[in-house]
Parts: C-alpha cells; sequence; structure tokens
C-alpha cells in the first residue's frame, strides 16, 4: 500500500469521516432541501474504491446505524412514525451492494469508472428501495401503473420520489469527485503519482 493510503487508514482519518458523515445526514433532517443529499453512499464506494483496510469500509455502516436511531426516534417523536426493521436491512443491504461497485472500480481506477460506480450505485438504491415501498405500501396499485407510480410521483401528497432521485444521483456524483480529487491532491502534495489507474491494492 503506498504511504498516502497506508497514513489515511489510519483511525483518526476514519472518526473524521464518520463524524462529517454522520453530521450532515443529521442536517437534513432540519433543512429538508438536503433530503437524499448525503456522501454515505459515496464515502462507501470510494472506501471499497481506494481503501484495502476493510476497517474503513464500516466507518459508512456505523455512520448510517447511528443516524437511523436518531432519526427514526425523531419522527417517532414528531410525528408517531414506526420504525421499521426491514427498510433498514434493505439501506445496508444497498450499502453492501456500493462496496461491490467499489471493488469493481478498485481494480481500475479512472474517472470513467469512479462516474459509473457512483451512478450505478445510485440508480441501484433508486430501483431498490421504491420497488420494496411499492411492494409494502398498499396506497400503490400493485401492477406496472403502481409501480411507476412510486418509481415518479409517489405519493401526491409528498414531494415527487424522482426530487430524493435527483439529491442521491447528485450527491453521490459530487461527493465521489471531491473525495476522488482529495486524493489527487494528496497524492500530488506527496510527491506520489496519481492513484488513478492504478488499483487500490498496489
Amino acid at each position: 500500500m503506498p504511504p498516502l493510503l497506508r497514513t489515511l487508514s489510519g483511525m483518526p482519518f476514519a472518526l473524521v469521516l464518520l463524524v462529517l458523515a454522520a453530521a450532515w445526514r443529521l442536517l437534513a433532517l432540519y433543512v429538508p432541501v438536503l433530503s437524499n443529499f448525503a456522501p454515505l453512499m459515496a464515502l462507501t464506494f470510494c472506501g471499497a474504491v481506494y481503501f484495502r483496510d476493510k476497517r474503513l469500509w464500516l466507518v459508512p455502516f456505523v455512520a448510517l446505524t447511528l443516524t437511523d436511531l436518531y432519526i427514526n426516534y425523531y419522527y417517532a417523536t414528531a410525528f408517531h412514525y414506526e420504525w421499521s426493521l426491514g427498510g433498514a436491512l434493505l439501506r445496508t443491504a444497498c450499502f453492501v451492494a456500493a462496496l461491490g461497485f467499489g471493488t469493481m472500480v478498485a481494480r481500475q481506477r479512472t474517472w470513467l469508472n469512479l462516474f459509473s460506480g457512483a451512478l450505478g450505485g445510485s440508480v441501484f438504491f433508486y430501483l431498490v428501495t421504491n420497488t420494496a415501498s411499492w411492494i409494502g405500501d398498499a396506497a400503490y396499485a400493485h401492477d406496472l401503473v403502481g409501480w411507476w407510480q412510486a418509481m415518479t410521483i409517489g405519493h401526491p401528497e409528498f414531494a415527487p420520489t424522482l426530487w430524493f432521485f435527483r439529491n442521491t444521483l447528485v450527491s453521490d456524483l459530487l461527493f465521489t469527485g471531491a473525495f476522488a480529487f482529495a486524493m489527487e491532491l494528496a497524492a500530488k502534495r506527496a510527491g506520489q503519482p496519481s492513484l488513478l489507474s492504478r488499483p487500490a491494492t498496489a
């Protein structure tokens, strides 16, 4: 592992990522325009792309779990919302899929592969979570029309589903790009060659 990646794989770096990712997700509770706009999925994906120390891969999952506990408590108190174990497991499964996309991209890191992996993770999350909503929500007709509603407009009393997908897609691409750019900048300042086009095991 190059010295740069070995330095960044320490516990302080993991704790910084954990705090920042959790804080950003909680901020969305109080700034609704940030709904589904968070760095967690991008951090999960980039962790698998750049780090061979699999302990770092757990950071986004810890942030997800901790913020889920707070968010569910917040909504239960304010809106009598019931926590769903199935929903939590489904989100976790989507994050595991992001790790899978990341390990594939790690074989050859390029800007195109990073973009494709982040895009794939966003689309996967969108399709899986909204299909699950369509299956489990009695308000949707359980036919192709109902599925399309779940994928596009959702419930009329809420913002369209596509609005949340837009936020997810933009945040995944933006934070993936920012993470990769920061890694490239750190490598340059350390006098090391670009980390792109090199496998993460190098």
